[in-house]
């Protein structure tokens, strides 16, 4: 009887449907992998970029012709002074801006242009100060600087943009050889020509155009410029200020004449600093794709 059962009921051919079956489970587990071996090496990929990654931060400052300037960089600290290398480049300059290395600096290979004029604070490496102090800064001087730095932690940089100009803060007093009341306001450097103007305390909003008179002289070296400007018919017990700007800087005088004194104030603000950073972030993002894997898991 049971062969005749087996007989009346034979097996069902389910050969095809297995073997699709297995294709198909097969092709998926080969996708997962697949994707699971790409989340694992952008993850492997980003953790060795990360721990061989320092932050190295600068700061966008502009230099005064003729005068010391510094161009700003810090990184993250390491004990080991002999291991700290410090490296300035410039765009569109062969040499080395300056180069520190081995506790000491290197300047076998500094640009010429540069010749005598840089230094870093050496004994504030070891805290994390690369920034470089600039002598006698040139009009030529200004450019995109990088802040190159490499320590037994790893290596970073970060760019710096360097402007160069003229600038000083406006001495304002009392003309006593004007004919009415007036005031000077001097201010002995400025590059590129600024623009120049009044303001009062009382008078918010005035324009002193048309009672003041503004000129520009040239200074010996031909390059920077003396501002002079005269406001006429000021009255006594006021504050008036004198307010001189390009697009590196701006500077404010202020006078305050009463019967018994006068006093006197100044301001200088460098415009467009911002800070630029570059460094060890990437180990962040390499672990961001942590939490993706378990749904991975469910494709």
């Amino acid at each position: 009887m049971a062969l005749k059962f087996f007989r009346h009921y034979p097996v069902l051919p389910l050969h095809g449907w297995t073997t699709s079956f297995y294709n198909h489970s097969h092709s998926h587990i080969i996708s997962i992998i697949i994707i699971l071996a790409g989340a694992i090496a952008l993850i492997i990929g980003f953790g060795i970029s990360g721990r061989h990654s320092i932050t190295v931060t600068t700061l966008t400052s502009a230099g005064n012709i003729g005068e010391d300037g510094i161009l700003s960089c810090t990184f993250e600290p390491d004990i080991k002074l002999s291991d700290i290398v410090i490296q300035w480049l410039k765009e569109g300059v062969m040499g080395l801006v300056h180069e520190f290395k081995e506790g000491k600096d290197d300047l076998s290979e500094q640009d010429d242009m540069f010749k005598g004029r840089t230094a870093v604070f050496a004994d504030q490496v070891i805290v994390g100060n690369a920034s470089l102090k600039l002598k006698n800064v040139q009009l030529t001087d200004a450019g995109t600087y990088k802040c190159y730095i490499i320590t037994s932690k790893g290596k970073g940089n970060a760019k710096l943009e360097y402007k160069t100009g003229a600038f000083s803060i406006p001495d304002v007093n009392v003309d006593y050889n004007a004919s009415s009341e007036s005031l000077r306001c001097e201010a002995p450097r400025w590059f590129p020509q600024p623009t120049v103007a009044w303001a009062s305390q009382i008078d918010q909003g005035a324009n002193f155009s048309e009672v003041s008179n503004t000129s520009f002289e040239m200074n010996s070296e031909n390059v920077t410029m003396k501002v002079v400007s005269v406001l006429y018919n000021v009255t006594v017990n006021n504050t008036y200020s004198c307010m001189i700007e390009n697009d590196i800087a701006k500077a404010t005088g202020d006078i305050k004449v009463t019967d018994s004194e006068i006093k006197k104030r100044g301001h200088l603000q460098l415009l467009n600093s911002e800070a630029a950073l570059l460094g060890s972030c990437l180990c962040a993002l390499a672990w961001v794709l942590l939490p993706l894997i378990p749904h991975l898991m469910l494709l």
